[in-house]
């Protein structure tokens, strides 16, 4: 079901709220709210899910929501807080401030530039914070998401290479396709795919988040429905040029895997460091497989 939302009497359409299942196991322990954590312009709130058995130097899985939905919604709406149980990573749930529709900042300039501010960077404080209180190891922080929880992922890969080692963006679109000039900003161009660039012109959008970057990009793998009417199939193709040609991969996979991950998907892997998945039938309303996820950040 899709709500319209209009805002200062302009229309726009709003991603779809997400549909999911109920885990069949729950997590051991709850979420707690952490207030005081460090710099956070847009007042993100962060909700901490910690198991009791953490590894020595434990991971750090960042999960943000789709719109409509909660820090809480996404602790339940999959098994990644419960296996965390089992193989001692940390997770964080933000929960989005914006009241009007709970959809992320992955439009304003701010969240889009490196320590520029957004929401972006209330979600980076998160992560600091949390390296600093359970020993974590900040080479291995990641960041999973689904709809707007998918566009916040290469937000926060984009902005944040230095911060992030890898990302899982189910039904998301480009760092910087939904760019305008404020927060909460819906783009139907981007939304209907109808942004077309070029990898090169891709590469030099995000480039420019984080001039003089000179580290090691994250890895990510993406995935998208053909028949995604809110986020229209496209964007897979954008993200696939902008990933292959900011990680340095050729614009053709390397191998293309039939019924990969789920009957009907298709995969096309163009590196250990990049994969696209296309799921034949699938609208936005796209199911998370935890295991795929933990297999590609090698949590399990």
């Amino acid at each position: 079901m899709i709500q319209v939302q209009f805002f200062l009497g302009v229309f726009f359409p709003p991603l779809a709220f997400l549909s999911l299942p109920s885990p069949a196991l729950s997590a051991a322990g709850s979420l707690v709210q952490i207030k005081d954590f460090g710099t956070n312009p847009t007042n993100v709130g962060f909700y901490l899910y910690v198991p009791s058995k953490l590894q020595a130097k434990p991971p750090i899985l960042v999960n943000p929501h789709w719109c409509h939905g909660t820090a809480q919604d996404c602790f339940k709406g999959t098994q990644l807080a419960t296996l965390a149980d089992t193989h001692g990573y940390i997770m964080i749930f933000p929960d989005s401030p914006n009241t009007a529709d709970k959809c992320w900042d992955v439009s304003s300039n701010q969240t889009l530039t490196h320590n520029g501010g957004g929401d972006s960077l209330g979600i980076v404080s998160m992560v600091k914070w949390t390296l600093a209180k359970y020993n974590g190891d900040p080479s291995r922080v990641f960041s999973m998401g689904t709809s707007s929880g998918a566009m916040m992922t290469n937000v926060l890969l984009g902005s944040y290479p230095d911060v992030f080692a890898a990302g899982s963006a189910w039904a998301g679109v480009a760092f910087g396709c939904f760019a305008g000039n404020g927060f909460d900003v819906w783009s139907d161009p981007c939304a209907t795919g109808k942004i077309i660039k070029t990898g090169s012109e891709w590469k030099t959008i995000l480039d420019s988040t984080y001039p003089g970057f000179k580290g090691c990009r994250p890895k990510i793998q993406v995935f998208h429905g053909t028949a995604d009417t809110t986020l229209y199939p496209q964007n897979l193709q954008e993200e696939i040029k902008e990933w292959t040609a900011v990680l340095g991969l050729p614009s053709t996979p390397a191998s293309i895997l039939a019924d990969h991950y789920e009957k009907g998907w298709t995969t096309y892997v163009y590196g250990d460091r990049f994969q696209a998945t296309s799921a034949q039938g699938v609208t936005h309303n796209i199911q998370t497989n935890e295991t795929v996820v933990l297999n590609w950040f090698g949590l399990n």
